[in-house]
């Protein structure tokens, strides 16, 4: 028997109206976010924080006054921990980017656990240099201050695992057996944005995204199935992903077919998908004449993705301290030099 202790990581959100600010400024503080010198970046996090703010209140007003992406990643890590009692002593701590608890709170408790082995699993099933890498190097910083010594695995990404094409399949079964009632669904792979240049300078973010909607496609064996990746939260001036989530909105209204719209990059229920997805997009579907629009839940604690996450802790364990994919080593084709793995 060992002592294992795996750190959940997911982005964070507010706790309360009065945190939104400082939780915005965290976020665009953040180098892997805007990559401006420092001290340009803590006067922009601020206007940009302060400029945002009353819309950002009004957004999580809607959904309580705060974010739910604390507690839906907590019940994540409690069923995630029973599924890895055959381990021996497990702690699953979660750790939040831009709230808390961050990095800093959470290496403390795993050092108070005193770990044999450490597992990082970020709840970002693929990976971005905007997300999973800025997540890991917040952790060794927090890490060495703790003085956290035990070998540590890092999983950079899963686009693909078996457990979260599985479960998102068996969530977006029945929502096409809804839909079809109304025609012919289109179903709609709703993800993050990114930049254009992000993804130019070599980050794998869409490829990935695009590997785990074939799969998925694949694994519902519908040879005929209308589908399409799209993009949403789109924020500031510059050139981001396409198409965008609202464009396929409108292509799908000019069609007069029924959307079905998976959030294919967000595995816990929060902001963009309880309101941007449930009210601001289905509100659009409407106007632009969207026969009907079906949103497929978060993946949340579905067995078969926590069965996932389960083997993605196991395999890592059989394999020296360090980083790489749930598939054991690097899956990127060669071209995305924001790939933290060496090219094969």
């Amino acid at each position: 028997m060992s002592r294992v202790a795996v750190v959940l990581m997911n982005l964070g959100g507010p706790n309360s109206l009065d945190a939104v600010e400082p939780f915005l400024r965290n976020l665009f503080r953040d180098p892997a976010i805007i990559g401006a010198p420092a001290p340009v970046r803590r006067l922009l996090a601020r206007l940009i924080a302060k400029r945002r703010g009353p819309e950002a209140r009004k957004i999580y007003r809607t959904i309580g006054g705060r974010s739910p992406l604390l507690e839906e990643t907590e019940a994540q890590a409690a069923v995630l921990r029973q599924a890895l009692a055959d381990l021996g002593e497990v702690e699953v701590a979660v750790v939040m980017r831009y709230w808390h608890p961050m990095s800093d709170e959470a290496a403390r408790r795993v050092a108070a656990f005193r770990p044999e082995r450490i597992v990082l699993l970020p709840l970002y099933p693929q990976f971005s240099t905007t997300t999973v890498a800025s997540s890991l190097a917040a952790w060794r910083s927090a890490a060495k201050a703790a003085g956290i010594a035990a070998p540590t695995q890092s999983v950079c990404c899963y686009p693909r695992t078996d457990g979260l094409i599985e479960a998102h399949a068996a969530l977006i079964e029945p929502a096409l057996a809804t839909a079809v009632e109304t025609g012919k669904p289109r179903l709609l792979f709703s993800a993050h944005g990114l930049p254009k240049r992000v993804v130019a300078r070599g980050d794998p973010y869409q490829w990935q995204i695009e590997e785990t909607a074939r799969r998925i496609v694949a694994h519902l064996g519908r040879d005929d199935l209308d589908w399409s990746v799209c993009y949403q939260s789109k924020v500031g001036p510059l050139a981001w992903l396409e198409p965008s989530t609202v464009d396929e909105l409108d292509r799908a209204g000019r069609d007069r077919v029924p959307v079905v719209v998976v959030p294919i990059a967000f595995v816990s229920e929060h902001s963009e998908t309880l309101v941007e997805l449930d009210v601001t997009y289905r509100e659009h579907a409407r106007a632009a004449g969207v026969p009907a629009y079906h949103r497929v839940p978060a993946l949340g604690t579905h067995p078969a993705f926590i069965e996932g996450l389960a083997g993605l802790v196991r395999g890592a364990l059989q394999r020296d301290a360090g980083l790489d994919s749930g598939e054991g080593g690097r899956i990127c084709p060669a071209a995305h030099r924001g790939c933290p793995l060496p090219a094969r």
